[in-house]
């Protein structure tokens, strides 16, 4: 089918799809259909969006959305998902020929599921297995109360040893608010005070003070590559399972721009991922394993998870086999290569990233330079119609709240086929708004909190630019739902 008639077929598909809602509820109809419109009319740069292809987003639209499927492939808690059983399977070996894994798990709903159940496999790998076999129980139910209560509390004593927020971590990284911060005894590692790099010296030197059961790799927001061989050597040298969460650049991994020391899988115990994000597949988790675990991860369900979205697997393996194609490795390359051109159009312009630049998918930039919080910035930002995030930086004194950066990614401008020319021009757009923000006389409270006023023309001026730029490279082209 040629492009132009899959743009067609699609474009029927959606708007069959929009009449069938609109005679239920014609508020989402509309809210669907202004979605789209928003989505090309704005510059997107939130490093976690992408745009999935129609195939992605269609096949999430089925009857699989009708299904319970508790349970593995050919053992489930309910009878009639044979045709789940063939769409797992599908999914998971796409996973494991994609990454060169030697087990997938494509059941998680989201990165934090995968996480989760990462977590639980960990300790009944590590902890459950080895009491039951002390104890000769075939399970946690045969264990006697004090059994019971000791394997419970060796549970509750395990620590984990995680990329701080601020450094550019995620929160299931053992931030305190979030459960992984509450299931472990918890500590953080950051980066080089003067260059905001990773320095492995130091994270050997907080793993042999902490001695983690768990040493997690991987970034939400940090702007350079990791050496996962030396991660390894670190936890193994503890004693530690190594984790990696590479939810932000599992696309880069699977487009073969990450390879060797800088790929977590041939490295890590246990990766997690996303499948959106880089990957560009439907919002879902996903797990990699050694054998080693394998088993335990094959648990999820029940263990955390409850019924898989047999429709949204459906997707992930549509978009797995995506990302398998030649073009796939092409287009991760661009995402990378265009990270470097958005930073060098900062930096040449007196701008300021965190670590000095990028080589992977995103860019920091503090905007404390422009006297501006994260939220001020980001605000100022999406009346001009470009939509970032507010990030934190390495010891930011606004707090994970209000911020002092932004972070910017280029997975879902890349999509759309910009170019190193067109993420130049981004960053002066960007360089404008905020130099011509100020933030407004705060009369009372923390100045953090204090609104932001761009000059007058400066919001109308930038959309007119990034509109150009838009036009020139339509998003999801033919597709038509009126």
């Amino acid at each position: 089918m040629t492009s132009d008639n899959a743009a067609a077929t699609a474009s029927a598909a959606y708007r069959s799809a929009l009449e069938v809602i609109e005679s239920v509820e014609p508020r989402i109809a509309a809210a669907t259909r202004a979605e789209l419109a928003d989505q090309r009319a704005s510059l997107k740069l939130i490093a976690s969006e992408n745009y999935a292809s129609p195939a992605v987003l269609l096949t999430m639209s089925s009857f699989l959305s009708d299904k319970y499927a508790e349970g593995t492939i050919g053992h489930r808690f309910y009878a009639g998902c044979q045709n789940v059983d063939t769409v797992e399977a599908v999914a998971a070996e796409h996973a494991r020929e994609l990454f060169d894994a030697p087990y997938a798990y494509v059941q998680p709903h989201s990165g934090i599921d995968a996480n989760l159940v990462a977590f639980w496999a960990i300790l009944a790998t590590r902890i459950e297995a080895p009491t039951l076999a002390a104890t000769g129980a075939k399970g946690v139910n045969d264990l006697s109360e004090d059994d019971w209560e000791q394997l419970r509390a060796r549970f509750g004593q395990q620590r984990l040893l995680g990329m701080s927020l601020d450094a550019g971590g995620h929160l299931t990284h053992g931030f305190r608010p979030n459960i992984s911060g509450k299931m472990f005894h918890q500590r953080s590692y950051g980066t080089d005070p003067e260059t905001g790099l990773l320095d492995y010296g130091r994270v050997a030197a907080a793993a042999r003070e902490f001695k983690p059961l768990i040493l997690i790799a991987g970034y939400s927001a940090y702007p350079r590559r990791v050496d996962f061989a030396t991660m390894r050597e670190i936890a193994d040298e503890v004693g530690a399972t190594l984790m990696v969460d590479m939810a932000h650049f599992a696309g880069l991994v699977a487009g073969k721009v990450f390879t060797g020391d800088e790929d977590p899988v041939p490295h890590a115990h246990v990766v997690t991922t996303t499948t959106h994000k880089s990957l560009r597949g439907p919002r879902g988790g996903l797990v990699l394993a050694t054998e080693e675990y394998s088993e335990a991860v094959d648990k999820g369900c029940p263990m955390v998870l409850g019924g898989p979205l047999s429709h949204v697997m459906a997707a992930k393996a549509v978009a797995l086999a995506e990302a398998r194609r030649p073009e796939f490795q092409t287009y991760a390359a661009d995402v990378a290569s265009n990270a470097q051109s958005l930073a060098e159009g900062f930096l040449k312009r007196d701008a300021r990233l965190v670590t000095g630049g990028t080589d992977n998918h995103l860019v920091l930039l503090d905007v404390s330079g422009f006297g501006l919080t994260g939220r001020q910035a980001e605000s100022a930002l999406l009346d001009a119609g470009v939509v970032t995030n507010r990030n934190s930086i390495p010891r930011d004194p606004h707090g994970a709240w209000y911020t002092s950066g932004i972070r910017l990614g280029t997975p879902a401008l890349t999509t759309r086929g910009f170019g190193h020319d067109e993420f130049d021009t981004v960053a002066e757009l960007i360089v404008d708004v905020l130099s011509d923000t100020k933030a407004d006389t705060a009369k009372s409270g923390s100045p953090s909190k204090v609104k932001a006023t761009t000059a007058a023309g400066v919001g109308e001026r930038v959309r007119s630019a990034a509109a150009e730029l838009l036009d020139a490279h339509p998003l999801y082209p033919g597709l038509e739902l009126s």
